[in-house]
C-alpha cells in the first residue's frame, strides 16, 4: 500500500509538471512578436498593397479639380490623414495649386522632432498660388512622436533620416540621436514617406531641417534645383554628399530626373516674413 501511494504521488507530480510546461508553451506562442520582428514576405507585400491602395484613393480625391482650380485660381485642400506614427499619432497631408498639373512639388516640414520650424511653412499661412500647372503637396510633420516627446528620434527611438535604404548601415543603438533602426524602412513613418513619394513622383522634394546655420544643401543631380531654391529664399548653398540612409540619398538614387534636397532653417521659430518667403519658393519650384 505504501509503495502504491508513493507511485500515485509521483504520477500526480509528473502530471502537474507536464501541465505547467504545456501552459508555458501556450503562453510563449500567444505572445506578440517584438516590435523589431520582420514580417513574412507575404504579409509585407499584402500590407504594402493595402496601404498603397488606400493612399492612392486619398490622392485621387485630393487631385480632383475644384471650381477655383478650373477657374485658374488654384485651390487649397483641408488636411487629410494619410497614416500614423509608430505610437499612433496621425500624419497629415495638404495640397494646393492646380490638381493634375504637369509639375509636382512635395515638402516635408519636419522629420526630426526637435527641428519642426518647417511645419509652419506647411500650415500656418495663406498658401500662395503656385505657377500654373503646378501642384504642391505638404506633410507638416512626419515625426509627431518626436515632437510630442521633444526628441530628434521617433517614438521607437529611431532617427527617421537614417532609416532609408540607400547607403543604409547600422548606426548607434536605440534612442541614440542617429540610430538607424534595425533595418531600412523599419519605421512606419519612413514607409509612409516612401509610399507617398512613389505615388506622387514629385519633380522636386524639399526636406526641412534646423541647425545653427541656415543654408540649402544638395548633392549630385539635385544641385541645380537646390541652388535655385537658395536664390529664391536668399540662403547660402552648399554642395554636400548625402549621409548613409537619408531620405534625399534614397530619392536621388531611386528616382532619376527628380530633385530632392535639404533646407536647413535657423534654430527657433521662423519669423512670418521667412515663412512667407519659403512658401513662395515652394510655389515656384514646379518648373526647373
Amino acid at each position: 500500500m505504501a509503495r502504491a501511494s508513493r507511485l500515485a504521488a509521483i504520477a500526480i507530480a509528473i502530471a502537474a509538471v507536464m501541465t505547467l510546461i504545456s501552459l508555458a508553451g501556450d503562453d510563449s506562442r500567444s505572445k506578440e512578436p517584438p516590435a523589431d520582428a520582420t514580417p513574412s514576405p507575404a504579409a509585407t507585400s499584402a500590407d504594402r498593397d493595402r496601404h498603397d491602395g488606400r493612399l492612392e484613393a486619398t490622392l485621387e480625391q485630393l487631385r480632383k479639380p475644384a471650381g477655383a482650380a478650373i477657374a485658374g485660381r488654384g485651390r487649397v485642400t483641408s488636411p487629410v490623414r494619410i497614416g500614423h506614427s509608430a505610437r499612433g499619432r496621425p500624419i497629415e497631408l495638404r495640397a494646393y495649386g492646380f490638381p493634375g498639373g504637369a509639375h509636382t512639388v512635395l515638402a516635408f516640414g519636419c522629420i526630426h522632432g526637435t527641428e519642426c520650424a518647417g511645419s509652419e511653412i506647411c500650415i500656418d499661412h495663406p498658401f500662395p498660388c503656385p505657377l500654373p500647372g503646378t501642384e504642391v503637396f505638404v506633410v507638416p510633420n512626419l515625426s509627431p512622436d518626436g515632437l510630442a516627446l521633444r526628441t530628434r528620434v521617433n517614438g521607437r527611438g529611431v532617427d527617421l533620416n537614417r532609416n532609408f535604404p540607400s547607403g543604409w548601415q547600422p548606426i548607434q543603438s536605440r534612442g541614440d540621436p542617429q540610430y538607424s533602426g534595425p533595418r531600412p524602412f523599419s519605421e512606419p513613418e519612413t514607409r509612409l514617406a516612401a509610399r507617398l513619394i512613389r505615388a506622387l513622383r514629385p519633380d522636386v522634394t524639399v526636406w526641412f531641417h534646423q541647425q545653427a546655420r541656415a543654408l540649402v544643401r544638395a548633392w549630385g543631380p539635385s544641385v541645380p534645383a537646390a541652388r535655385r531654391y537658395a536664390r529664391l529664399v536668399g540662403l547660402p548653398f552648399e554642395r554636400l554628399p548625402w549621409l548613409a540612409g537619408t531620405a534625399p540619398n534614397w530619392q536621388n538614387h531611386r528616382f532619376r530626373g527628380a530633385s530632392s534636397f535639404v533646407v536647413e532653417l535657423a534654430p527657433g521659430a521662423l519669423p512670418n516674413e521667412e515663412v512667407r518667403r519659403h512658401a513662395l519658393a515652394l510655389a515656384q519650384m514646379g518648373r526647373r
